[in-house]
């Protein structure tokens, strides 16, 4: 089987974080691409495990060397993802997973067309606002701007391959969990798989064959 991306979007809140860390606790099949920011990190962030964190003129600097995958600026930050870093996970037999704005997530796409797209939906927008206030990392204006950003970011719902509604954080894991399983199955992401049925085809003939001699 293929090893393939798979990239999870949703507005900030969402669940998206959370999601992928407990898809890589729970599947060894599953590499994480470490992506960069330009954004402060938050508490118990480290770099190199959470994000990458570079100054501005560092992460500007590798975009125009055509370094990134993908990047975009979002709440006023740069956040990108290193082409080297998704080839590394692939490279390793493993599916790269990653929570990745709509931004992103677009030009994603186009650099790695078999990427699986699922975007996360908060169950409603109090429960979005409430876990957006219970962080605590912003004031009121920055909270109003991912509220903002988030109106907007549900409009691109139509453009992911699945949806997941995390109104329950248990049940939303084993669904995009069900998602890598299914895709994994995909004719065309299984190894030699003509190979397969043409064997298969040949043993069923022969399987025939005698037992029609038998008649």
């Amino acid at each position: 089987m293929s090893a393939f991306p798979v990239i999870l979007s949703a507005p900030s809140g969402g669940g998206k974080t959370t999601i992928a860390r407990s898809l890589l606790e729970r599947r060894a099949d599953l590499g994480y691409s470490v992506s960069c920011t330009t954004r402060a990190p938050r508490e118990g962030e480290v770099d190199g495990r959470d994000y990458r964190f570079l100054d501005r003129e560092a992460f500007l600097a590798a975009r125009d060397r055509g370094e990134f995958a993908e990047w975009a600026e979002v709440h006023g930050n740069f956040y990108g993802t290193m082409r080297s870093e998704v080839e590394r996970v692939l490279g390793a037999g493993r599916h790269v997973l990653m929570d990745i704005d709509v931004q992103g997530a677009r030009q994603f796409h186009v650099a790695f067309p078999d990427t699986v797209l699922i975007f996360v939906l908060p169950p409603s927008g109090e429960v979005l606002k409430a876990r957006l206030s219970a962080r605590k990392s912003e004031d009121r204006a920055k909270l109003l701007v991912r509220l903002r950003n988030a109106r907007a970011e549900l409009g691109e719902v139509g453009h992911y391959h699945y949806v997941v509604v995390n109104d329950n954080l248990d049940k939303a894991v084993e669904q995009v969990s069900a998602i890598i399983d299914a895709e994994g199955l995909r004719h065309d992401r299984v190894h030699a798989l003509e190979a397969q049925v043409e064997g298969l085809i040949a043993q069923l003939e022969q399987e025939i064959h005698l037992f029609s001699k038998g008649d």
